[in-house]
């Protein structure tokens, strides 16, 4: 199975691939996409970058499941909600391009790569270039989304588990029957 992980940003946006067979995970590709030839007020414009960048993947990685962050609120309301917007880019895209979509909380993905949900960028950098074998560690924005499809493949299928009883997840990431 590929599974695309993405790492929401309006800025930066990363993305990793990698190949799950079982407990066994192989990297396929990761980067950034960045929205900066976009001007910064230009919110529209930069939206599109998100969403054509994103489709231009699942067409050209094929991947067969997807996994993105859920949104944390910050203390700036304005940037929770700039950031809302690009991850809504990110999912209709994935969504358009027929993926089904799975959702982690950064303390989630932290938790199933680091060990502890308060991992910094650079312990997420160097067990996401572990777990999967690279040579050097990828970058903060592309390790996110590694790690993201990392929590996907260890912890999707306990998801369809759960989803096949009936059970659905709440905003705050607890699950209630539908």
């Amino acid at each position: 199975m590929r599974i695309l992980g993405i790492d929401p940003g309006l800025r930066s946006t990363g993305f990793g691939l990698l190949d799950a067979d079982g407990a066994r995970l192989a990297y396929a590709a990761s980067g950034v996409i960045r929205t900066t030839d976009a001007p910064s007020g230009d919110l529209p414009a930069r939206l599109k970058l998100l969403f054509d960048g994103i489709t231009e993947l699942a067409a050209r990685y094929r991947p067969d499941q997807a996994a993105i962050e859920i949104v944390f609120v910050n203390v700036n309301p304005q940037s929770t909600l700039l950031l809302g917007q690009a991850r809504g880019a990110c999912v209709t895209a994935l969504v358009a391009s027929g993926l089904p979509v799975a959702e982690y909380t950064a303390l989630q993905v932290k938790r199933a790569v680091a060990g502890h949900g308060r991992a910094a960028k650079a312990q997420m950098q160097a067990m996401v270039q572990r777990l999967l074998a690279l040579p050097a560690a990828p970058g903060p924005d592309a390790a996110d989304a590694l790690g993201l499809a990392i929590t996907h493949a260890h912890a999707g299928h306990t998801l369809a588990l759960l989803h096949g009883a009936g059970l659905t997840r709440t905003a705050a990431s607890m699950y209630r029957r539908r």
